[in-house]
């Protein structure tokens, strides 16, 4: 059975409406409001079929008490997550080579967003995380990821470590693990084949299993002083160096 979510302000309900049109249920738009911001939202439900409430600022602030809704809020299918036989699948149909995500242990819903965001941005074909002690697809996640929830396969493995030296023996694909101690800089890595990109979570990095498991690390050089990158813009500093070599 699935279930639904709300999805709050402007940005992220178009963003759905755009994006992910299928899984909107219905919207809410502030009756008074007449400005472009609105009438584009409106006019996005209109094309798509979605059912439009237009109603007092009181009724959207019952929906949301604790959120900016900006005026818009929309009711969607909450995205789902998928397990390891949809991941064979996935891989078992694909025409060219893997490019995955894999997060270790990410466990901020606005860093797992963010990480989505990036990865449906560079063409990954797939984000893979752990079931335990990692961020799922919340909604805060999900407004985050502005759509790329909606478009992007998403994983949650029992066994991250089983997984990985499955996606290394059964379909031939490198795992290079990001870790600031790495001597071989991301930039000297060979990208261009069957991939997966590893990143760790944000307090301890890569479990030990996890590193182990991977068949090269690399660094991102660091000219400051600052020693590490919030994960998900490291994340994006990978996935896009992947998409310029494979360019």
């Amino acid at each position: 059975m699935s279930t639904s979510q709300l999805v709050v302000g402007f940005h992220s309900v178009r963003a759905a409406l755009k994006h992910g049109a299928d899984s909107v249920l219905e919207i809410w738009v502030e009756s008074k409001r007449r400005d472009r911001r609105i009438r584009e939202v409106i006019g996005l439900a209109k094309e798509t079929g979605v059912r439009i409430y237009q109603v007092d600022r009181d009724e959207l602030d019952a929906l949301v008490p604790d959120a900016n809704h900006q005026g818009a809020i929309a009711r969607t299918r909450a995205p789902a997550s998928l397990g390891e036989e949809a991941l064979k699948q996935l891989l078992q149909n694909l025409d060219h080579k893997p490019f995955l995500l894999i997060l270790d242990g990410v466990q901020d819903p606005h860093n797992l967003g963010a990480c989505l965001r990036s990865a449906e941005a560079a063409g990954v074909d797939a984000v893979i995380t752990p079931k335990n002690r990692s961020a799922s697809l919340t909604p805060t996640a999900c407004k985050v990821a502005s759509g790329a929830a909606e478009k992007l396969p998403f994983f949650q493995v029992t066994n991250l470590s089983r997984t990985l030296k499955w996606l290394q023996n059964d379909q031939r694909i490198w795992l290079v693990g990001a870790a600031e101690e790495a001597e071989t800089s991301l930039y000297n890595s060979d990208l261009k084949g069957s991939l997966g990109i590893v990143m760790g979570g944000e307090e301890k990095g890569m479990r030990r299993l996890t590193r182990e498991a991977c068949d090269q690390l690399a660094s991102l050089p660091m000219a400051g002083c600052v020693e590490s990158l919030n994960v998900s813009v490291a994340a994006g500093i990978c996935l896009f160096e992947v998409v310029r070599q494979r360019s």
